[in-house]
């Protein structure tokens, strides 16, 4: 079975799962190359993507479409998706139980996409790989995640708050071309992980901070 339709019995599966909360709210499951070897993940649609079914459309995602192409890249490059699947109400952050509801969904997503990069937007998203992490000192660095390379970044959405955090984003953009190229590299040389490890992992190499 391809990609393509694992993703679409995926999303059909999570519509029609009763038990998944804010089942009021519109559907986002994610889009992109299916093939992407890069995956944004960040925290839950706001009021642009509920009502377009589409995630980062709103001020923040034209802001990330703008800061990806001052990187050399293409939106459609990429897979794009959030951690929570539909809009929280008032776009309130999401709970811990609904975080957990979700990941099931998240991690087979993840599985079917399977890239060698995924770039967490903002401190709901990085806490989900990085429980211990801290954004504002892990944003921009490298860190493994199982066999993938873990990249958290400011949410642009913060970037619309504060504009110095721009330029942060942008540096980390700029090293996903790097981290592609060397990932088969820097996985053959990894040392001193298990498959099992907690996501509290070491950061790779001064190469890319």
């Amino acid at each position: 079975m391809n990609k393509e339709l694992r993703l679409a019995k995926l999303a059909e599966k999570m519509t029609d799962d009763p038990l998944l909360p804010l089942g009021e709210s519109r559907l986002v499951f994610g889009e992109g190359d299916f093939d992407a070897e890069v995956m944004f993940i960040g925290e839950a649609p706001g009021f642009y993507e509920d009502r377009e079914g589409r995630p980062f459309v709103g001020r923040a995602g034209k802001l990330l479409d703008k800061l990806i192409e001052e990187a050399g890249h293409q939106r459609r490059e990429f897979y794009i998706t959030n951690i929570i699947k539909r809009r929280p109400p008032n776009n309130r952050d999401p709970l811990p139980q609904e975080i957990e509801s979700y990941k099931p969904y998240l991690e087979e997503q993840i599985e079917i996409i399977s890239p060698k990069v995924v770039v967490a937007l903002g401190r709901y998203a990085m806490d989900y790989f990085l429980p211990n992490g801290k954004i504002s000192r892990d944003q921009g660095k490298i860190f493994w995640w199982r066999n993938i390379l873990l990249m958290p970044l400011y949410h642009p959405a913060a970037a619309l708050r504060r504009a110095d955090l721009v330029n942060d984003i942008l540096r980390g953009l700029k090293k996903i071309s790097q981290l592609t190229r060397e990932y088969n590299s820097l996985l053959k040389n990894k040392k001193g992980y298990a498959e099992s490890e907690t996501p509290k992992t070491r950061e790779q190499p001064k190469l890319f901070s």
